[in-house]
């Protein structure tokens, strides 16, 4: 993993009391439904502990006058205090905004790419049919394959790469996301020539699309001749895929008012469509073994992380992943848990966090928080003089969190690797708007989930992990 096991956090529990207080079609959650707030028992495989209490009290309200942000450096405090990496996502149109550039050069070690490396982006937004289409030899047959368009990557890459080269020292990851998604994955994909008002294809025609599309990006962005090389250190291979409705597999029905035949889904999965099963997960998790470097790590991500229902469903499509693990060629890979962690200010609690981190874990030996932000009071309007309050409930809300990673991470098989915020600054947050393909804002209220306000400057939350 980019990073191992947390070391020195028991310790930071016991002699540091800085860090911890008691306590994303998303709404608190990532995904293309509403967040769902059932805090249920949980079975064996994601067993509860007893409520953990810790005094608010024990947290320090203030932050030293000469601590700014050029002394306290994020990567350096997370690395030192968790034991992982820190990374932060952004669009290309943030990374073009210099005061973000300067802030994810100085605070982080990793970025996800937004949107740029969906299916929709590298099909160039083409939702309504493909914009070109061309016969390629694959597999020693004939293929015919939409064409893809690299070019909003690649020139994020380009600017992460230039600075990499720049500062040997301080460099940059990038992580994949995503390749497979029943969301922004054009309709047309699923379909017979790739227009969607002819029948839907067979599963062995879709399984040479999956298999060519997997070949393709992964050899584009991480092969051995690839101008990327190196740049990766991992990829989600397939993104919410369980239902909050039945906390089983995602189907074509989770939104009966949602049609098929729309250009992109919010909640419905074609690929379901097409398989009705879980194979289409099951092989994604194959070719990307094949075409990916051995290096590269390959993750599942998933929102509604700690709802207890919908982590035994999750659990059982890790499962079924690893009970198919082999060579590349022949059987899955998958080397992490992706837990979006897209929260609200009332859940998760930590207690069903701290469950869900070790239920993964158990399975698949390593987790990370990919998307982390959280959805503002349902009181808050915005307004001013609401704005110190917020914060310090916003504060509080992040030590639940950094605490309940800490409780999970005492346990001996658990790895906690990687924290991501799904963001930089405040106002280039997706919660401040609503996504036409689920997710986002449902409540048209503004917004402040992430480490740094509106004028770039660091939050009080910052400071829970910037110790």
């Amino acid at each position: 993993m980019i990073n191992r096991k947390i070391t020195g956090i028991i310790a930071l529990v016991l002699s540091c009391s800085l860090l911890f207080t008691a306590c994303g079609d998303k709404t608190a959650q990532s995904g293309s439904t509403s967040a769902s707030s059932s805090e249920t028992s949980v079975s064996a495989s994601a067993e509860v502990k007893e409520e953990t209490t810790v005094s608010e009290t024990s947290v320090s309200e203030t932050v030293a006058e000469d601590e700014k942000p050029a002394d306290l450096i994020l990567k350096d405090c997370v690395q030192k205090n968790m034991g992982c990496f820190v990374g932060c996502a952004a669009t290309e149109n943030e990374l073009a905004d210099p005061k973000v550039w300067e802030i994810i050069t100085t605070h982080f070690n990793a970025v996800t790419f937004g949107n740029e490396l969906k299916p929709d982006a590298l099909f160039n937004y083409s939702l309504s049919k493909p914009a070109s289409t061309t016969t390629v030899s694959f597999n020693g047959e004939d293929l015919l394959v939409p064409r893809l368009d690299y070019s909003r990557a690649e020139r994020m890459l380009k600017k992460i790469k230039k600075w990499n080269e720049e500062n040997p020292d301080n460099i940059i990851k990038v992580r994949g996301h995503v390749l497979l998604w029943h969301s922004q994955t054009p309709e047309w994909f699923f379909h017979e020539d790739y227009d969607k008002t002819k029948p839907y294809v067979d599963k062995d025609t879709m399984n040479k699309r999956l298999e060519w599309y997997i070949s393709t990006v992964l050899t584009h962005f991480t092969g051995e001749d690839s101008e990327w090389k190196g740049m990766f250190y991992g990829w989600d291979v397939v993104n919410e895929a369980i239902s909050d409705a039945t906390c089983t597999y995602r189907s074509d029905n989770e939104n009966p008012n949602e049609k098929l035949s729309e250009d992109r889904h919010g909640s419905n999965s074609s690929w379901w469509h097409v398989y009705e099963s879980n194979e289409f997960i099951i092989n994604a998790f194959k070719y990307a073994n094949k075409y990916a470097p051995a290096d590269l790590e390959l993750y599942y991500n998933d929102y509604n992380d700690a709802n207890l229902d919908k982590v035994q469903g999750i659990v059982k499509l890790l499962e079924a992943v690893k009970a198919e693990e082999g060579e590349p060629g022949v059987g899955t890979r998958i080397s992490a848990m992706g837990m979006q962690a897209h929260y609200g200010m009332d859940n998760p609690s930590a207690n069903n966090i701290e469950a869900a981190i070790k239920a993964y874990c158990k399975v698949v030996g390593h987790v990370q928080m990919t998307e982390v932000d959280i959805s503002a009071s349902s009181d808050y309007k915005g307004d001013a003089s609401q704005k110190d309050a917020e914060n310090e409930k916003l504060k509080k809300r992040y030590n639940m969190l950094v605490f309940a990673i800490g409780a999970a991470s005492k346990k001996e098989d658990v790895n906690f690797d990687g924290i991501t915020f799904w963001g930089t600054v405040d106002h280039y947050s997706w919660l401040q708007s609503r996504s036409n393909v689920g997710g986002g804002n449902t409540t048209g209220l503004p917004q402040m989930p992430l480490l740094f306000d509106e004028n770039y400057e660091p939050k009080p939350c910052f400071y829970v992990f910037a110790k």
